[in-house]
């Protein structure tokens, strides 16, 4: 059996409560992560940020994302909504990471059985869960992909190939 420390990713990325939504955006796309563990001065777990919280903070604040939208605009359009845009996104790069992080975190310390991180994953619903030692500081993350991989990489599983 294996436990949080066999496969928890470390370093861990993290990011501040004073950081923006901006800054919390650039790292996910930079890092190719979805989630985002939110840390004080002491490196204490306070909260996650993920790519389902922005999207839901922008889905209420009417933030629609140019995705898609045409660069070519007609003289006779109303193109006052280019003004609506703009606003949007000064917006995020003024929201601080703590408005919009969730604060109830499932974590786990590093002895938690795989078993019992999978089992929280299902049951909580989420896709990553931090590892923090005693004094709740962060000293590793595990992803679903984590457990999938380390399952993947087992002998057990290596012979059904």
């Amino acid at each position: 059996m294996f436990n949080a420390s066999d496969i928890m990713t470390t370093p861990v990325i993290s990011i501040n409560p004073s950081n923006t939504l901006k800054e919390a955006v650039q790292i996910l796309a930079e890092k190719k992560i979805s989630g985002l563990p939110v840390v004080d001065f002491e490196n204490k777990m306070i909260g996650m940020i993920s790519e389902k919280d922005i999207v839901e903070y922008t889905n209420k604040l009417h933030v629609i994302r140019l995705i898609n939208s045409s660069v070519w605009i007609s003289p006779y359009d109303d193109v006052s909504f280019i003004t609506s845009y703009k606003k949007g996104f000064e917006l995020l790069s003024k929201t601080k990471v703590e408005e919009v992080m969730s604060k109830k975190v499932v974590s786990v310390k590093e002895n938690a059985s795989g078993e019992e991180i999978a089992k929280l994953m299902k049951k909580k619903n989420v896709n990553r869960i931090p590892v923090t030692n005693d004094d709740g500081v962060l000293i590793g993350i595990i992803s679903r992909a984590d457990l999938i991989n380390y399952l993947a990489s087992q002998e057990t599983f290596s012979s059904y190939s």
